[in-house]
Order: structure tokens, then C-alpha cells, then sequence
């Protein structure tokens, strides 16, 4: 069977939910890996541990000003000979651009595949889940595996249909105030909300939260990418501090929010449980801060 490499978690998720663990060859340091085995770390990643979030923007604009982000490690593809390589270009902050791999590849004399997973939508997350069970082989495991998706997608919808849609921003990043961008809004409302603040299908950007009071939000839900239930808690109450009276929420944003991958969906049904708590039962990666 042929190697896979992925270069970035959401990709490695992917391939795990398709069952091809001991295809899995290579990861980077920060991806969750199965049961095949050991893994080679075939890329570096800016080192953020223990740093505030703005000492952490500091760190990551000031590696990407001179050209050290997420970085394939001199010669850690030497002798892997993979068939298939996932890649992306959507943030050069989170994951190794496509065009950096296919030079190493072609320096190495590799001409495995190289497919690149760049989504701005749920929909384009699943189309893209069906992309990479094509390029492995196994197209029936990836109908399965997006069947499953979309039917859960359409419980959410049936359960919240007849119900009001409360106005829903999320917050991805806490200092500098960054809101959501590319499947966050989508994944709102698919959860039966209306997204706010925030900026469907485009890269998030920087905001104030004079803009975020403006907009109105029925709830917040801090969801800082990188992080999981605990740290986002945490962050929350800074949130919270700056909208004294409007209910705050943390979510495992790392779990279910900002990776496009198969969890999306978690992350969906997540939002509908704070958004109608009625009809959709709570869901333990959420909770309320303020």
C-alpha cells in the first residue's frame, strides 16, 4: 500500500476517519495520530508554549516576517517515497503552503501527488473529505463517511427549522480581537444561528470590539484557534469583561471548530446546543462562561 504524508492536523484527521491509519507515514508535530504506529514529524512548527494569545500573535508575525512559519525539516522526506501528500494554503501561520512541499518533493526526486485542501465552507470541507477518499483509493469509504456528515447535518437543521435564529458571533482569536472567518459563519448557521461579526468564507482579520458590541450578538462563543475547552474558558472571561450582557461561551476550538475536518460536524451540533438548548442536547465541549 502507498504512503501518506499530511501536513497539516485537519488532513491527518481526515485520513484516520478513512480508516487508512497504516497508510499514515508522515504528520506534523501537531497532529493527533492513531493506533498504526510511529510517525515521522516531517515539519516544524513556530513555538508558542506558554505564551499569552498576544505574545503568541507577537511571536507568529514576527516568524513570518522573516520567513520562519510552519517549515518541512531539511531532509525529513528523504526516503519516505510517498504516493500522496496533503497540503494546504488557507494560513501559512497553521501549516507548511502546498507550493513549499512540492519544491522539497521535486528536490528529492518524489513525484508523489500533491493535494492541496484549501476550504472556506462546511460544504467545501466535505467536498474535500470525498477529495482525498478519491486520490487514496477508497471513494466508497469517503461516500460513507460524507453520507454520515450530511445526514447528521440535516438532523440539526430539521431539530431548529421551526425555531427563531439567534444572532451568533465567534471569536477566534482574543488579542488582538480576531472573529470568525471562512467555515465559522457557516458552521453558525448550519446550527440554526445567524452569524454575525464575522467573515464568511474570507480569512479573519483583525477587529475591535466596539465593532462586536455593534453587531449585536444573543451570544459569543470563543473559540481560539489552537486551543481546547480549558484555555478557551479562560479566554472567554477577557471576552465576557468587554460584553458585560451577553451570555459568553468557550468551546474546544481545536477539536471542533477551526480544523476542517470531520468534526466540523461536532462543532455544528456543539453551536445548535447553545443556540437551542430546547431541541438539541448539550454537548460536553462547550461551556458557559458568563
Amino acid at each position: 500500500m502507498s504512503g501518506i504524508v499530511s501536513l497539516l492536523p485537519a488532513a491527518t484527521e481526515i485520513v484516520l476517519a478513512l480508516d487508512l491509519d497504516e497508510r499514515l507515514v508522515a504528520v506534523t508535530d501537531e497532529c493527533d495520530v492513531g493506533a498504526g504506529g510511529p510517525r515521522r514529524i516531517v515539519t516544524r512548527a513556530v513555538a508558542t508554549a506558554g505564551l499569552s494569545p498576544a505574545e503568541i500573535d507577537e511571536q507568529v508575525a514576527r516568524a513570518a516576517a522573516v520567513g520562519s512559519g510552519p517549515a518541512i525539516a531539511p531532509g525529513a522526506l528523504a526516503g519516505l517515497d510517498p504516493e500522496l501528500v496533503l497540503a494546504q494554503d488557507l494560513c501559512a501561520v497553521c501549516a507548511v503552503p502546498s507550493g513549499d512541499v512540492e519544491a522539497a518533493l521535486a528536490r528529492l526526486g518524489c513525484d508523489a501527488e500533491v493535494v492541496t485542501l484549501d476550504p472556506r465552507s462546511v460544504g467545501d470541507i466535505v467536498a474535500g473529505i470525498a477529495e482525498v477518499a478519491a486520490h487514496a483509493g477508497v471513494s466508497d469509504r469517503g461516500d460513507a463517511l460524507v453520507a454520515d456528515m450530511r445526514c447528521r447535518l440535516a438532523d440539526v437543521a430539521v431539530a431548529t427549522a421551526s425555531r427563531p435564529r439567534p444572532r451568533m458571533a465567534v471569536v477566534e482569536w482574543v488579542d488582538p480581537l480576531y472573529l470568525g472567518g471562512h467555515w465559522i459563519p457557516d458552521m453558525v448557521e448550519l446550527a440554526g444561528g445567524t452569524s454575525v461579526a464575522g467573515y464568511a468564507g474570507e480569512r479573519s482579520r483583525p477587529s475591535t470590539w466596539d465593532a462586536l458590541r455593534a453587531a449585536r450578538p444573543d451570544a459569543v462563543v470563543v473559540a481560539p484557534c489552537g486551543f481546547g475547552l480549558e484555555d478557551a474558558s479562560a479566554q472567554a472571561r477577557a471576552v465576557a469583561e468587554q460584553l458585560p450582557d451577553v451570555p459568553v461561551w468557550a468551546i474546544d476550538a481545536d477539536g471542533l471548530v477551526v480544523r476542517p475536518g470531520p468534526r466540523v460536524v461536532d462543532g455544528v451540533e456543539a453551536l445548535a446546543s447553545i443556540l437551542h438548548p430546547e431541541v438539541v442536547a448539550a454537548h460536553p465541549s462547550v461551556r458557559r462562561v458568563a
